[in-house]
């Protein structure tokens, strides 16, 4: 039996383990193509840009791209650090708000009880057949009725509700043994301290999973920049590599700078998703609990 459990699941590498390696390796280098190509592909040249067939590695590599798209900025009056800045800003806020009340919207759903408990985490599930574009206008009315137009708030505000972030967090507290809330009451914990010490402790993984939704939406969101603010000094990153994109996107130069900007876009994503992912995984196999 113990030579048995050695060969399927070894705590060192084992020959029987190539057959895994001969599967997972080559599906691993296929799955990291597309980020490999979008960094080579922001450091080509234009004629490697234009090059038929297209080139997936570079052969001269040029900080031209990055130099032009800093340029463009500098001629628009208002310099890449500042769309940068409020990028920074409002998704930090926003992945910290919507965690903490998708956190504690939670617990209450989870392990409180009160009348229409279920009825509320049904409006909830039935809020994530809504795509935004759905609620678009009742999101303008209700920002422009607050008087938030060309705000931070008018970016914070309507990204603050998560319904998956709600519903995952629901469901992992749901894995909570009542024992331990029992037992810190008890010890007259309430119901902040019991959320505080005992619970989000135990769903960490669920916690860093949110927070990486919620940074991807917020982090490549234009909608609020486009709709709720005209104030150019307030609008997001995203939305000037999108400007960059479709106004310049269609010129020789702009190609440049478009994959330049791509790759400015897509490495922050790329950085939260690889300092949490131990966490999403954990996540996924509901190994939050001991």
């Amino acid at each position: 039996m113990s030579y048995q459990g050695t060969k399927i699941n070894p705590t060192r590498f084992h020959t029987s383990q190539f057959k895994f390696y001969a599967i997972l390796i080559p599906l691993a280098v296929f799955m990291g193509l597309p980020i490999i190509f979008i960094i080579f592909h922001a450091f080509k040249p234009l004629d490697e840009l234009f090059a038929y067939p297209p080139r997936f590695f570079v052969q001269k590599p040029t900080m031209k791209n990055f130099v032009q798209l800093f340029q463009q900025t500098s001629s628009s009056g208002i310099p890449l650090s500042r769309y940068l800045f409020n990028s920074v800003i409002v998704t930090t806020s926003v992945m910290f708000l919507s965690v903490f009340m998708s956190a504690l919207a939670g617990y209450s759903l989870s392990k409180m009880k009160f009348k229409l408990r279920g009825a509320l985490f049904e409006v909830n599930t039935l809020a994530l057949m809504f795509v935004p574009i759905a609620v678009t206008i009742p999101r303008y009315l209700v920002i422009e009725e607050a008087g938030m137009i060309d705000t931070y708030w008018a970016h914070i505000l309507p990204l603050l509700a998560m319904p998956i972030g709600l519903f995952l967090l629901k469901q992992f507290i749901d894995q909570v043994p009542e024992e331990l809330k029992e037992a810190a009451v008890m010890d007259g914990a309430g119901e902040f301290t019991i959320f505080r010490k005992v619970i989000v402790p135990v769903i960490k993984p669920a916690l860093a999973t949110v927070a990486i939704l919620s940074f991807q939406a917020v982090w490549n969101n234009v909608e609020t920049s486009s709709l709720f603010v005209d104030d150019d000094s307030l609008k997001t990153i995203p939305f000037f590599m999108s400007t960059i994109v479709s106004v310049q996107g269609n010129s020789v130069a702009g190609q440049g700078m478009s994959a330049a900007a791509t790759l400015i876009m897509f490495l922050p994503n790329l950085f939260i998703f690889v300092l949490l992912q131990s966490k999403v995984m954990n996540t996924m196999a509901h190994s939050g609990l001991k």
